[in-house]
Formats: C-alpha cells, structure tokens, sequence
C-alpha cells in the first residue's frame, strides 16, 4: 500500500503564517497537520475568552487557510488541525461560512469532549489529552478539514493514520509507530534543524517543515518537500524524539509508545526512516491539563552599569527591604545577572541586570507601592540607576497542573460535517503505566587522557518543559561517545553541572538505541511556564546551558 504523507504546517500558536501555503504547493502531500496548543496557549485562551466569550480559538488560523482553502480542496489534501482551542465548535462553524462565502465546497467536522472546565472548580481551563480516534471517525466520514481541542500532539498524526489504514485500537505497533512520528512533526522545523545544537552544519535560516510518510506497518521516513531550507538527518530526528518526554514508555490515550525500540535509520539526503517501534495498551486514566489564575506578579529590572556591580546590587536591595516588609508578598525574589565586562567598549557590556520579582495573590500588594518605592529611588540610589522599563501595577499569572482522571470522565464525540455526533469509545484493553529497568551499559571506554572541555563538543542535547518539570535530552553521535556518555552523566553529575537541579528530584533515563540519555527535573520550573519561576521559564535552553558547561572529557572523543 502507498504510504501516507503527512506533513506539518504549525508547531505552535505563532508558527510561520506563510507555511501552509509553502507546503501545499512544494510538493506530494495527503494530509497537512496543524499544531497550535501548549500549556501556556491554553490559558492565554481561556483569559482571552474571559474578555470575549466568542474567543477560545486560534485566529490565526482562519486567516492562513482563507488564503489557501482553495488551493487545498483542488488538490485533495486534507487539513486536521487543533486550532479549536477552548472551542472547536466555534472555529468548524467559521471554516464553514470561510468556505460558503469563497464558494468553496469542504466538508468541515469536528471533535468534541475534552472540556471538563465545569468539572474542576476554581480552574479557568479544564482540558482532557483525547486521541486520535474521533479525528479518525470524522476523516472516514469524508471531512476535508478536521478541528479538535486539546487532543495529544500526536493525535493529528495517529488519527489520519488510522483512518487511513484502518487500523483498531489494538493494533498497538502501527499505532506507537505513528505517535513517534507524530512527535517528531508536532514541533515543526524543530525535525528539520530549528532550534538544533549542531545548527552549524546547515542551511537554517528558513527551514523546511517537515513530513512524514508513514506505512501500513506504523514505520515511517521522516522528510522535507525538495528544495527547502533546514536538513533532516539521524541527529535532528534524534533531537525531536527526545523534547518532552521522559522514561522509556511514552504514553498517550491511543497507545504507550516504547522508546526504548525505536531505530533510526539514514535512508537517503533529508530522509530518515524510523522503525521497530514497540506499542503497549494505554494507561487507564486520562491527562488532564487544568490552568488557573495562581496570583500576581511584579518584575523590575536595576540596569547596573560599571565598576561596584555588587555593591551596587546589595544597595537597592537594602533600599527597598523597608518598602517589601511594610506589606511583603507571599515569594520575593532577587537575581543577579552578570553581563558586564571589564573594560567594555560598550555601555550595554559593561552593564550587569539586578532582577526584583514579587508575586502574590493580591494585586495590591505587588502593585503601585512597590512600584512607587523602585522609582522613588530614581535619584537616591546607585551611580547611574536605571531601570529597563518602568515597573507596572501587577500581571495575573497561570499555574498549571496535571491530573488524571478515569476514560468515562471524558465524552470523546466526533461531531461529523452532517451534524451527526458519533461516540468514540474508551479503549477496551489499558496496561498501568511502570517504569522500564534500566538497560545494561555499554563497555566503557578503556582508560586514556583526558581534556578539559564543554560536554558539547561531543553531544547534542534538547530540553524542554512539561508542567513545572523539565527534561533534558542528551545524545552521543558515535559509538564510542555513546559508551563515555553512559557511564560519565549519572544523575549525580548532572546535578553537579546544573547548579540548580541539586535540591531536586532528577531522574535518568537511557536509551540505547538513540545512544541517549534522558533526564527528568522535577520542580524545576515552580507551577509551569506562565508562573516564570525562572529565566527561562519552559527551559528551552537548559540543554543548551548543560552542554557549554566543562569537564574531563577522553581526548579520543575531541
């Protein structure tokens, strides 16, 4: 049987306006896949929708495909997209004038059944992780266009594929093949050498977006459209399959995925075949994202310039203990940011950053007064006091957490372009999720010099942010770099190289067949991205941070 090409066009809300587009018309596809949530979209959503009850959806999207309907309706390829947001109904009903008033004949259906807002009290977003079946339901039903809500990322993957193939919820392989590829996809070019450690060794200026052809089996290649930017090889395949995940057993509410059993293979330029992958029935309980408002926060930002920098930081923090101890808020919290340089060329080198962020759930007490006590000290502070932007009266921020809850909590319903409303079921056969042993090491490497160097010259890494836990992704490029990184990045030395991990939970995970290690920060990132507990709040760049960081590395390796 042919295989089915599937291609992405939207990693997330924001994504390259112009890419659904470039991927109609640079080559063969059957089925355009469109991811527009994250955590942080959901709440930024619903807050929408607390200003406009017609918000809740990607509106974005609407405009992207005003432009492109056409084209994709001449050239059958269908679109499935969770652009619906808070309100799949919502978007499916203003595709469907779109395309009335373009003249455009498309079926438009949708999927229903994650909301469980008015389950969960106190939340403003209540959103189940459903699967793919309901996508498959409404694709079989002849819909050219497919919204959802919050569905797994892999979802818009699986549920074509099984459409397509006609497979059931037991075919457990073909459909872990389909998650794994469905992961890789979901990010855009982050499979075609976005946001790559070893970048350098292409074109990515304007990558490509990728594709996946996927078989009746569940293996698939994973490819561009020709004459498009970025590079797809075994490294940054390797680099997606390891964002966000954890252990070996990636489970979702179609399948548990086994990473462990996934083998990569260089097929050709800009096409690598993934295959071996290993399913195992889904846990039995469902994900469930739910997002509130956890307060208000506050940041002011001291610009210290020049000599005395800590000094100058020990100044206005004194200066501003009598304003934060009148009313103190419930976390306070002061950083240092050592940009300066001696004897810099340029006043912004020469400058390091002092951070004040306040939060609590009373708006009041991060607000104006201590917004007025930061610019009271405009004159009567440090030699050249500056701030980078004049503090605010306080922003709500999200928390978001996870829980699970039973299949029946959710009433998964694909809501054909008739109207009709078909019931998806929970999945007959559910396995309890545990943990993988851990797989032998390899032989270490035998003794020899060593040289002090950052980890990076000899690995790649990835991370990236699950609630407020991060993961760390690490792969060798060879062999014998697979068998030092083994034995050499315990969870111990990871702490030791990422100071702020040290007080918390870390787990490593290994997977020998992408000769990768996977770490698990728990805690790391407080509530989830839109608390920003940190500098980098969704720690995308904590991999990057691991892999400049030195140690003795074999002289073999360099």
């Amino acid at each position: 049987m042919k295989p089915l090409r599937i291609g992405n066009f939207s990693g997330f809300y924001g994504d390259r306006s112009a890419a659904l587009r470039e991927m109609l018309t640079g080559g063969e596809v059957d089925v355009l896949t469109g991811d527009y949530l994250a955590e942080l979209t959901m709440l930024i959503l619903a807050r929408d929708r607390l200003k406009d009850p017609s918000a809740g959806y990607a509106r974005t999207f609407p405009r992207q495909l005003e432009d492109c309907l056409g084209l994709a309706h001449e050239r059958g390829v269908r679109i499935v997209t969770n652009a619906g947001g808070l309100d799949p109904a919502g978007l499916a009903g203003e595709i469907r004038r779109l395309a009335d008033r373009l003249g455009i004949p498309v079926r438009v259906a949708h999927v229903e059944g994650d909301d469980l807002t008015a389950a969960h009290p106190g939340t403003l977003a209540a959103h189940a992780y459903l699967g793919g079946f309901g996508i498959a339901e409404c694709l079989r039903a002849g819909a050219d266009v497919v919204v959802t809500g919050r569905v797994t990322d892999a979802a818009l993957v699986t549920g074509p594929a099984a459409a397509h193939f006609g497979w059931r919820p037991d075919d457990h392989d073909a459909l872990a093949g389909a998650v794994v590829a469905g992961h890789v996809l979901e990010c855009g070019t982050q499979a075609t050498g976005g946001n790559y450690a070893f970048f350098t060794e292409g074109d990515v200026r304007r990558p490509g977006f990728p594709l996946a052809e996927i078989h009746a089996d569940g293996s698939s290649v994973i490819t561009k459209h020709p004459g498009t930017g970025g590079f797809v090889d075994v490294g940054t395949v390797t680099a997606q399959l390891l964002y966000e995940t954890g252990g070996a057993r990636y489970a979702g509410p179609d399948v548990t995925a086994r990473l462990d059993t996934v083998r990569l293979g260089l097929e050709g330029p800009d096409r690598v075949r993934i295959e071996g992958v290993r399913g195992e029935a889904p846990p039995p309980t469902l994900k469930v994202g739910l997002n509130r408002l956890g307060g208000f926060r506050n940041e002011v930002v001291f610009v210290l310039t020049g000599l005395g920098i800590e000094a100058k930081a020990a100044l206005v923090r004194e200066q501003l203990a009598d304003a934060l101890a009148k009313s103190p808020p419930r976390e306070v919290r002061w950083e240092l940011v050592r940009t300066d340089r001696a004897d810099a060329d340029t006043e912004e080198t020469a400058s390091a950053l002092l951070r004040l962020v306040v939060r609590d759930p009373d708006q009041r007490v991060v607000g104006r007064a201590l917004s007025g006590a930061a610019v009271e000290l405009a004159l009567a502070s440090y030699p050249g006091f500056h701030v980078l932007a004049p503090p605010g009266k306080g922003a709500p921020y999200g928390v978001f957490e996870e829980v699970y809850v039973p299949y029946v909590g959710a009433t998964h319903v694909a809501v054909l372009h008739d109207g009709r409303r078909i019931p998806v079921p929970p999945p007959q056969e559910t396995r309890p999720l545990a943990a993988v042993p851990d797989p032998p090491l390899p032989e270490p490497l035998p003794p020899g010099p060593t040289r002090r160097a950052p980890l990076g010259l000899v690995v790649g890494a990835r991370s990236g942010d699950k609630g407020g836990n991060a993961n760390v992704g690490v792969w060798a490029r060879s062999e014998d770099a697979w068998r030092w990184l083994a034995h050499t990045l315990t969870a111990d030395a990871f702490r030791r190289l990422i100071p702020e991990s040290r007080d918390l939970p870390v787990t490593r995970h290994l997977l020998p067949n992408l000769r990768a290690v996977n770490f698990v920060v728990e805690g790391i990132l407080g509530a989830g991205v839109a608390a920003q507990a940190r500098f980098d709040p969704q720690a995308k760049a904590l991999g990057e941070w691991l892999r400049s960081r030195h140690l003795d590395i074999p002289e073999a390796l360099l």
